[in-house]
Formats: C-alpha cells, structure tokens, sequence
C-alpha cells in the first residue's frame, strides 16, 4: 500500500535532497528515489534549485512529470509560491544545486539561489548525501560542518554515498554517531559505476540522448530500494511554508497569444514553468522541430527560440530550408521572435562548430558565433530591456541566467539595437547584452522571471 501522505493538495509534502559539493552522486540518488517511490504507487513531483535544465529532464522521465525549477534568487515571491502550488502530487523530491550553501554572492541569504535558501524559504528538510569515497571518521567533520554552519539550515537525514564496503561503513557510523548524533542515517549506498551518468561540456548529456534511460532509472531504483530506508524517507518529508506574497502575477507575460516553440534536443532549454505560466496567461504554445525541418505555425504571432546545442546540430539546422524559410516569413510578416542562449546562435549570421566549420543560420540578427573558440560565460543575470521586444517595452526589468561556452565573433550594432542593459547578481555592471531588429530579438540570457522585488 502507498504510504499515507497528508498535506493541503496545493503544497504537498517534500524534501530537498542536497550534498557537499557538485559530483557527490546526488542526482542519480534523486533519480532512483523519485523512481522507487513512484513504483509504490505515490505520484511524485521533482523541482531543481537554481538554473538548471539537463537534471531536470532527468527528473521528468523519472517521475513522469514536468520537472520545476525552484530559484530563491531569479523568482518573485508569487511566481516561487505558483510553482510550489503546481507540484501537487503525493510528495514533492527536490534537488539542490552545487553544495548546500553554494548560490549567489549577495548579503540576503534567503534569495542566494542557494539550496540553503531554499530550505530556509520552504521549510522543506534537507536529505543529505554524503559522498565518503576516500575517507571514514572525515566525514563525521563534513557533516558536523554543513549541520552547524548556518543557523535555520540543519540536515535532518543522511545517505552515505559510495561505501567501499561493511567495514568502511561501521567506521563512518561509529564517527556520525558521536559527532551528529541526531541526525539519522537513512542509506547507505555502495559505489556502482554502472550509476555514473556521461557527461559533455554543460553538464550530463541530455536525458533524450541517453542510450537507455529507463534500464538506468530502474537500476537506480533498483539501488535505492536496497540501500535506502524509504519510509524514513518519506516520513521526513513535510509541506512547504508558503512565502508571503503582495501580488499574483507570477512569470513574465508571454510573447504572443500564438506561440510557436521550439522543442527537440537542439533546443531543449526551456523551462516548464515559464511555458506553463504563459499558458495560464492566455497563451496557446505551439510545438515544432527545427532540426526536423518543421517551420513554425505560420498563424503564430510569436516564436520562441530556446537555448540547447545548436553547435552539435548546426549542419542539420543549416540545411534545413523549411525551418529557415519558415522563421524568414515569421520575421517578415512582424512575428514577434525571441532567441535565447542557443536561440540567440541560431538567429544570427553564422555559427562555427567546434571542428572550425562555420555554417549559415537564419540571419535574422547581425551576430556570428563560435563554438571553436570556447570561454565559459556563467552567472546570475540582472537586465533591463534597452528598446521594445518580445521580452517586453523598454525599461522592463527581467532576472535570468547565463551558462555557455561560445563566444561572440561579430555583434553589429549599425543595423540593430542592444536589447539589455545587464548587471550580475552582485551588481556588478556588465556590457550590454543582446540585439533587436525589427521584430526579433534575442541574448545569451535565459530568462527566469521579471525584477520586481
């Protein structure tokens, strides 16, 4: 029987699941928890801390449902509380990005993007992994530290994470005991290669290209069945407190009432909830496929180019003339186009692949790009809209991300004009960001949410 899990149906109980660092195994952890506890008949609902896309396509085909993103720093109280509202399943697992403490550097340690903000805004418990490959009693101090840093952030249950072996876990019990005696150990997990996720140059290869996602899924389930005390786990899990709210206009409105979105592994990175808060403002979101040569609706009054890896497919989009003749009449008839990130690439003059090849893309904005020449461009993004474009009039304030490697070879501004005025997350002034001509638009910046703290 599905164990019982009481909460108003709006904000369903949960729990964040969280570590020391990036690589601590917490994403495969999370996968083969959210796929265990669906196996007992529990409707499971996943969110991610902060900025993410790879891990939260993960999540989706584990769960079965769209995964959310949860941002203390890029999301309004009202649009962090909708997202809450829209996990409604039997129990919500979300994962934290980085290490516990680890988000922005700014002096409100409830809105660093950090997972600790998180726990400190929701009230979610903390589901600690503990990585103790290459240590014993050492760990005992990692998990004494992260449970006294912080006043209001403590760890309410560990997992142990690739044990070598009986022995290996006595010692680090015995230390755990002594050193953070009331925090229980719920798992213990041993080391398993065939859990390792491949990875490319943002992070995991992206869910849909995995070579057989669901054997791993139930192998990760499989583990965590075995090794994991799960109704401790779900025991631990509680309702989130709702942050308080002044006004109910969550996510920025969307680009048109039409909108045709870009939607396969070239450009994957679009967040649910942002698409979801469009549909709820009135917005009907039309699927196509560039990289299988699909054109946009041509009845729609606005298209959406997400972010992805157009510098792995550029050929493919090159040579796909109905999709290039499509967004060339969408332009000319003063559809409303937004490009962000690998968006942004694809409307441009030209895009050269990591090999030096460069090929033509749409060249709807005066900007080439290279994947050859790889900078890593990452952070918290402040930006105000410099002129009218589909991410709102001029002066609009937007909170957002930026996280890739290629560079800007040309960006000409005689023919076009900057669309953001852009600040990190300190405040620190940045160049501007982005163009606009005409109707089309597009930056590096993945959009979060509007500034209206």
């Amino acid at each position: 029987m599905p164990h019982s899990l009481s909460a108003p149906p709006h904000l369903a109980p949960g729990l964040i699941v969280s570590a020391a660092s990036s690589g601590s195994g917490k994403t495969v952890l999370t996968l083969g928890l959210v796929r265990a506890l669906r196996r007992r008949g529990l409707v499971v609902r996943t969110a991610k801390t902060g900025p993410d896309y790879i891990d939260p396509a993960f999540h989706a085909a584990a769960s079965g449902h769209p995964c959310l993103s949860l941002d203390t720093w890029g999301m309004r109280p009202e649009t962090l509380l909708t997202s809450l509202r829209w996990l409604d399943g039997d129990m919500t697992v979300a994962e934290g990005v980085m290490g516990l403490f680890d988000g922005a550097f700014v002096d409100d340690r409830l809105a660093d993007g950090s997972t600790a903000a998180l726990a400190l805004r929701t009230g979610f418990p903390v589901l600690f992994v503990l990585d103790v490959s290459g240590q014993s009693a050492s760990a005992a101090a990692v998990a004494k530290g992260f449970q006294t840093f912080r006043p209001g952030v403590t760890l309410s249950g560990l997992i142990l994470n690739r044990v070598g072996g009986p022995r290996h876990e006595a010692a680090i019990r015995q230390a755990l005991a002594e050193a953070v005696p009331d925090v229980p150990v719920l798992g213990s997990v041993p080391r398993a290669k065939a859990l390792d996720l491949p990875h490319r140059h943002l992070g995991l290869i992206q869910a849909q290209e995995h070579a057989d996602l669901e054997a791993f899924l139930e192998a990760a389930a499989d583990t965590v069945t075995a090794h994991v005390d799960l109704e401790a786990v779900m025991a631990l899990s509680r309702p989130p407190r709702p942050p308080a709210i002044a006004r109910h206009r969550p996510f920025p409105p969307p680009p048109g009432q039409r909108v045709a979105v870009a939607r396969d592994i070239a450009f994957a990175f679009a967040y649910p909830g942002l698409l979801r808060g469009w549909q709820e403002r009135g917005a009907e979101l039309v699927p196509f496929s560039p990289l299988a040569d699909e054109s946009p609706a041509p009845d729609a009054d606005a298209v959406y180019l997400p972010g992805g890896y157009p510098e792995l497919h550029a050929g493919r989009l090159a040579a796909a003339e109905r999709f290039r003749q499509g967004m060339r009449e969408a332009a000319a008839r003063g559809a409303t186009i937004i490009g962000e990130c690998g968006g942004y690439m694809t409307l441009g003059d030209a895009l050269t692949d990591a090999d030096g090849q460069t090929h033509p893309m749409l060249g709807l904005l005066p900007v080439e790009t290279s994947f050859a020449r790889r900078k890593l461009h990452l952070g918290y993004r402040r930006v105000v809209t410099l002129t009218d474009s589909g991410f709102g009039p001029a002066g609009t304030p937007l909170r957002g991300h930026e996280f890739h490697y290629a560079s800007i070879v040309r960006e000409d501004e005689s023919t076009a004009d900057r669309l953001f005025r852009a600040h990190d997350a300190t405040g620190t002034a940045l160049p501007a960001m982005g163009l606009r001509r005409g109707s089309v638009a597009g930056s590096f910046l993945h959009m979060i949410d509007l500034e209206d703290f």
